[in-house]
């Protein structure tokens, strides 16, 4: 099961131009802005990374973080709709993958605000990117889609965090930030 599970991580963690978005038209909005960062593998390894920093600073970050990104994701969003420009969105995009990677590998400790403030800068993008693909989707329904997904995955990623840190090992924690950010620079020069 071990090996299985080796052999298909790598799988999960990419996917192709034509499994990444799921058509509204035929799925339904909301679908099409869940799938969104779900099968975007930079979204999820940001989105997990804000999840296992909110653990290792615990206290008001298991929270802070989360819904900063949340939010600024949402208002990144609306910036796209809007039409204003956002410069160097994929290079901040992959950035964050790797910084909070980073993050978590080194178990910086920050206070909460300072955490919340520098997810909610990337997360301003991630949003952005959200906006520019919408398609023919529903802005309000694809823009649940996407803030559900994105709340699961911190979610996921807090849970992991909290019982790696606090049942098995939090250096474990450490060594997920460190692949994470390796994935991200992978996925920078890829």
């Amino acid at each position: 099961m071990k090996k299985l599970s080796l052999i298909l991580a790598p799988a999960l963690l990419t996917a192709s131009p034509a499994l990444a978005h799921l058509n509204p038209g035929e799925h339904g909005s909301f679908a099409a802005g869940f799938t969104h960062p779900v099968f975007g593998a930079d979204h999820v390894l940001a989105m997990v990374s804000v999840g296992l920093w909110a653990a290792l600073l615990g206290g008001r970050a298991i929270w802070m973080l989360p819904v900063s990104f949340v939010a600024a994701m949402c208002a990144g969003f609306l910036l796209a709709l809007a039409g204003l420009m956002l410069p160097f969105v994929e290079p901040v995009i992959l950035a964050s993958v790797m910084v909070l990677g980073v993050a978590v590998a080194l178990a910086a400790r920050v206070p909460a605000g300072l955490g919340a403030a520098v997810v909610a800068v990337f997360a301003l993008f991630h949003g952005y990117a959200h906006g520019t693909e919408i398609g023919g989707a529903t802005a309000l329904t694809y823009l649940g889609g996407f803030a559900v997904a994105t709340a699961l995955l911190h979610g996921a990623g807090l849970a992991l965090g909290l019982v790696l840190s606090r049942w098995v090992s939090p250096a474990l924690t450490r060594v997920a930030g460190g692949a994470v950010a390796i994935v991200g620079a992978a996925l920078a020069v890829g």
